[in-house]
């Protein structure tokens, strides 16, 4: 039993050594083609990236601001409406969660004109913030989806116990049940940094002006030169440089990214 066991495990890590490997393979060949260029083994294709345009901490400040935004207004919103629509009985609640995943039936790029206009109106056309809000509504149904669950997965005899106790609604809220839906929490979290990271859509449409342009548009737009030609290795530099924040930010989340899923979060 303990040969068939043990024969078992090694065919599992073997097949899942090869499998990661087959994912990392294009990764590294990223890596390495990143410090190749014209000139030979070096740092060039990076040097052309930190220096193009504004600057690349200028792209990156603005990138890690949307970012930011966008995870601060997503976690907020999803939170707390998580909360009411898991706790709260009030009239068309589930119309309006129904609602709100039909966001994702509309197709994002027939919603560009219409959010173009209602940013205008708001004085929010050309603003990190104004993308940010954007990015929030399109993250709106899994992460309203995600929370409710997670906070229709713990005991109501948790929440009533606290109020006993003397907590009022805010102690309860974020002193019990927040604690117990973090591994929930944190995956909305994960999930709108890295749609805000990556966002290219937004940034181009919204934005105007060069100092407020995100990394992903700033990438795209150094990546033409002369007569069509493409600078595929200093563009391969900048992946690098834009997928590092994301891969380890994972790393760093992933055991509550894991427990998220894993612990009845999408439960019910």
């Amino acid at each position: 039993m303990t040969d068939r066991l043990t024969s078992r495990t090694v065919v599992y890590y073997s097949a899942t050594t090869a499998l990661a490997a087959l994912f990392a393979l294009p990764l590294l060949f990223l890596l390495w083609q990143s410090f190749y260029g014209p000139d030979g083994f070096g740092l060039a294709n990076y040097r052309k990236v930190i220096h193009y345009g504004e600057g690349l901490e200028t792209y990156l400040g603005n990138t890690f601001q949307l970012a930011a935004l966008t995870v601060v207004f997503t976690v907020v919103i999803s939170a707390t409406g998580g909360y009411a629509f898991a706790r709260l009985p009030f009239k068309g609640r589930q119309i309006l969660f129904v609602a709100t995943l039909a966001i994702l039936m509309v197709p994002y790029a027939s919603l560009i004109l219409p959010l173009y206009i209602l940013l205008g109106w708001l004085g929010l056309q050309n603003t990190l913030i104004g993308v940010a809000l954007v990015m929030t509504t399109l993250q709106l149904p899994f992460s309203l989806f995600m929370m409710r669950n997670a906070f229709s997965a713990l005991p109501r005899e948790i929440e009533e116990a606290a109020m006993v106790d003397g907590c009022g609604w805010s102690g309860t809220f974020f002193r019990v049940l927040l604690p117990g839906v973090l591994p929930g929490l944190v995956t909305v979290a994960l999930y709108a940094f890295l749609a805000g990271w990556n966002e290219f859509i937004g940034p181009l449409i919204f934005i105007s002006d060069g100092s407020r342009t995100t990394l992903p548009v700033a990438l795209v737009a150094q990546r033409s030169g002369t007569l069509g030609h493409i600078d595929f290795a200093s563009l391969q530099a900048g992946v690098i440089i834009a997928a590092a924040p994301c891969a380890l930010l994972f790393l760093f989340l992933q055991r509550y990214y894991v427990k998220g899923f894993s612990s009845g979060a999408l439960k019910g």
